[in-house]
C-alpha cells in the first residue's frame, strides 16, 4: 500500500476510510475531490464507499483538495488513483497550458468518465445591486481557490467579456464556504462558483440573506467554444431565485493516471456505473451521469481499463 504522508500541506485529508472487514487492503484508492462544501466532496465520499464495498481487497480514502488542477497533478504524481476535474482544466493539462498551471503536457493523464456538467454560478447579495457581469465592476468578488478549475473559469469568462480582475474593486481567491461567510459578513459582494446545481455553499447563502444570481450571456459561451456551453440555472434552484438565469456549463471528468493498474481502473469504472443510485443519493448532480455519453468528447485518452468496461457494456 502506498505511503501518503507526502501529501501536499495544502490538502486536507478527510478522516474517512472505508473497507470491508474481510478486505486485505492489498490495493489503495485515494479519491481526490474538492472543498467540503462543493459537489466533488460528497460524490467522492459516496464513490469511495462504493469501491470499498464492491472491489475486493481495496481500502479507500477521500481527500479534500483545491479541486481540478491539484487533482490532475496529484493523480499523475501517483498520489491518488482517481480524481474529479473540470473539462477545461483537463484540456489545459493535455495541451500543456502554462497559464493554467501546466507548463508541459501531462502525458500520463487518462479519463475514466465524463460525468455531470459544472454550472458557472455567480451569486451576489441582493444589497450589492449586481445582476450582470458589468455590475461586478468596482465590487468585491471571490473567484475561487488560486489556480483552481473555478478560478480558471473566472479568468476565461472575464477575458471573453472584455474584462479583467483589475476591473474589480477587490479580488479574493477563496474556496466556496469561505466566500459565502464573507458575503454573510458583508466583506464581499459576490462569489463565482463552478459546481453542480444546488451546491451546498450557495444554498446556505440563499437561506441566510437575499441573493441575486448573475447572468452570463450565451455569447460568452459562443466566444469561448468547447468545452463551454450555454445553459440556464433553472428557476427555483436557490431560495429567492424566481427566474431562470443564463450561464455557462463545463463537463466534469473523472481522471486517473496511465500508471494505475488496468484491472483497478476497470473496476473503478464498472462499480461507479453499477451503483449510480448511491452517488445520486449523495448529491442530485449525479443524476446527470450517463454511461452512454461518458466515453465521448474527452480531451484525454480513456484509461485502457475504462475502455474495456465501455466495450463490454456495448458503449464503444
Amino acid at each position: 500500500m502506498r505511503h501518503f504522508t507526502r501529501l501536499a500541506a495544502s490538502a486536507v485529508v478527510a478522516g474517512l476510510a472505508f473497507a470491508p472487514a474481510s478486505a486485505s487492503a492489498q490495493q489503495f484508492i485515494n479519491v481526490l475531490t474538492g472543498g467540503t462544501s462543493g459537489v466533488y466532496y460528497p460524490l467522492g465520499v459516496a464513490l469511495a464507499k462504493v469501491y470499498s464495498d464492491n472491489i475486493e481487497g481495496v481500502k479507500t480514502q477521500v481527500q479534500s483538495t483545491k479541486a481540478s488542477v491539484e487533482n490532475i497533478k496529484l493523480v499523475t504524481q501517483g498520489r491518488g488513483e482517481i480524481g474529479f476535474a473540470l473539462g477545461d482544466s483537463v484540456k489545459a493539462a493535455a495541451e500543456g497550458n502554462a497559464e493554467a498551471g501546466f507548463p508541459e503536457k501531462v502525458e500520463k493523464l487518462r479519463a475514466i468518465a465524463a460525468i455531470y456538467p459544472n454550472y458557472v454560478q455567480i451569486v451576489a447579495s441582493k444589497d450589492s445591486g449586481i445582476t450582470d457581469l458589468e455590475g461586478l465592476k468596482g465590487k468585491a468578488l471571490s473567484v475561487g481557490a488560486p489556480a483552481s478549475g473555478t478560478e480558471l473559469n473566472a479568468r476565461a469568462i472575464f477575458s471573453a467579456a472584455g474584462m479583467s480582475y483589475d476591473d474589480l474593486g477587490k479580488t479574493e481567491y477563496l474556496p466556496f464556504a469561505e466566500s459565502v461567510e464573507l458575503i454573510k459578513n458583508r466583506q464581499l459582494d459576490a462569489t463565482l462558483q463552478s459546481a453542480g446545481l444546488g451546491v451546498a455553499s450557495i444554498r446556505d447563502l440563499a437561506a441566510s440573506l437575499p441573493i441575486s444570481v448573475v447572468a452570463v450571456p450565451a455569447a460568452i459561451a459562443e466566444k469561448l467554444g468547447a468545452p463551454f456551453q450555454a445553459v440556464e440555472i433553472p428557476a427555483g434552484t436557490y431560495d429567492g431565485q424566481d427566474q431562470a438565469v443564463p450561464t455557462l456549463a463545463i463537463t466534469n471528468i473523472l481522471v486517473t493516471s496511465s500508471d494505475v493498474d488496468e484491472e483497478l481502473a476497470y473496476q473503478m469504472t464498472k462499480q461507479m456505473f453499477e451503483h449510480l443510485d448511491e452517488l445520486t443519493a449523495a448529491h442530485n448532480a449525479a443524476k446527470a451521469i450517463d454511461p452512454k455519453t461518458a466515453a465521448k468528447n474527452l480531451p484525454v485518452p480513456l484509461h485502457p481499463g475504462a475502455e474495456r468496461y465501455y466495450k463490454e457494456a456495448g458503449l464503444l
